[in-house]
């Protein structure tokens, strides 16, 4: 198989899909491997590292998608590569199509095998492709919000950890899974007061258990999420549900009753954000302000953190590229149809995941029937 490694053009985003590792053990598999010039320099990785390894080198990003059977990349392609897809071809990186519907049709007008990191799910229910931007996104939520909060960026001119005789910040995380524990582990180590709300009881005593009397849980319901955010300078959004849209946990009403400059982390911005108010920004120009509340929207928070970003995602993508290379993207697909299979979002002009097919308004096909 050819696989395809095109430079990412998002704003502000330096991840490449794959390292040199990878490319030694494609190659070792019998594939070739064509990767657009300095796509691995915001990681620090260097052409000749690649080369070393047998990639080949070209400037072309036409000719990369033009020879490649499959396409890999970190974040969804935009409208200027939206030509360079052939019918067939596999598209393998984050997609979040229930928020883009202009990418959704052109996919599957293209008729490309669409396979997205965000919805391989295994039988415990864990996102592996997911965890490791998740686990970033989260430890970045608080640096970031707590930058906003400083009075030169519009916010309270709060530190989170407070000192002796001034009480420290006050962190509400919505959501407590990868993202909200690590955002959790974050705030508590910054001194702030934080409380965390789930509608998974297991999870709320997951996080008693290991954060003790550090942290204060609720069960999410909508009193409960407007009396915490009354009071909350800083407010993590960390709510998913696996290729759907986030529901909308702060509403437009909401944002009247919180303290003028208190800030909204909104980490599932690239799923339509949790927020009624959320829209994507960039690190160029991360933040904006409605009705007075400081809004943080960037949808590839970990783009900027390029390098760790880049080998933690590779660890977990990576071997199911080889397995898609060396068995073809449909007996791959069929031998793994509890991890790798709902990872499958579009082939054959049909939507393949189901939250995708929800929230568009498209036929829902079981994988097993669209492989056919």
């Amino acid at each position: 198989m050819i696989i395809g490694i095109p430079k990412e053009i998002k704003e502000d985003e330096y991840r490449v899909a794959i390292v040199p590792a990878g490319v030694r053990a494609l190659v070792l598999a019998g594939h070739k491997v064509l990767i657009e010039d300095q796509a691995g320099s915001g990681s620090g990785i260097a052409n000749f590292e690649y080369e070393n390894e047998g990639a080949e080198i070209l400037s072309d990003k036409n000719e990369i998608f033009s020879q490649a059977d499959m396409i890999m990349k970190v974040k969804e392609p935009l409208a200027s590569e939206y030509d360079l897809f052939r019918e067939g071809q596999i598209l393998y990186t984050f997609l979040h199509l229930a928020a883009a519907p202009e990418l959704t049709r052109v996919l599957l007008e293209r008729m490309v095998i669409a396979i997205a990191y965000e919805t391989v799910q295994l039988k415990d229910g864990s996102l592996p492709l997911l965890i490791p931007m998740s686990e970033i996104a989260g430890r970045m939520s608080v640096h970031e919000g707590a930058k906003c909060l400083k009075n030169g960026k519009g916010g309270r001119g709060v530190l989170l950890g407070g000192v002796p005789g001034v009480e420290p910040g006050k962190v509400v995380i919505l959501g407590a899974g990868v993202v909200g524990m690590n955002a959790a582990k974050m705030a508590i180590g910054a001194g702030a007061s934080v409380t965390l709300l789930d509608i998974d009881l297991a999870k709320l005593r997951y996080a008693d258990d290991i954060f003790g009397g550090r942290i204060k849980t609720l069960m999410s319901n909508g009193f409960n999420v407007v009396e915490v955010m009354k009071d909350a300078d800083m407010v993590i959004g960390a709510v998913l549900i696996p290729g759907a849209l986030t529901p909308r946990l702060i509403t437009r009403g909401i944002l009247s009753m919180m303290k003028e400059g208190s800030v909204i982390v909104d980490v599932g911005v690239d799923q339509g954000g949790c927020a009624e108010t959320s829209r994507q920004t960039s690190h160029s120009d991360p933040t904006y302000i409605v009705d007075g509340i400081i809004h943080y929207c960037v949808a590839n928070m970990p783009g900027v953190v390029a390098r760790t970003s880049t080998f933690a995602l590779t660890n977990a993508t990576f071997p199911f590229a080889l397995k898609i290379a060396n068995n073809g993207y449909r007996n791959a697909l069929l031998e793994d149809p509890v991890g790798l299979a709902r990872g499958l979002n579009l082939v054959n002009g049909k939507v393949t995941c189901r939250a995708v097919a929800d929230a568009l308004g498209y036929e829902y096909v079981p994988v097993e029937e669209a492989l056919k």
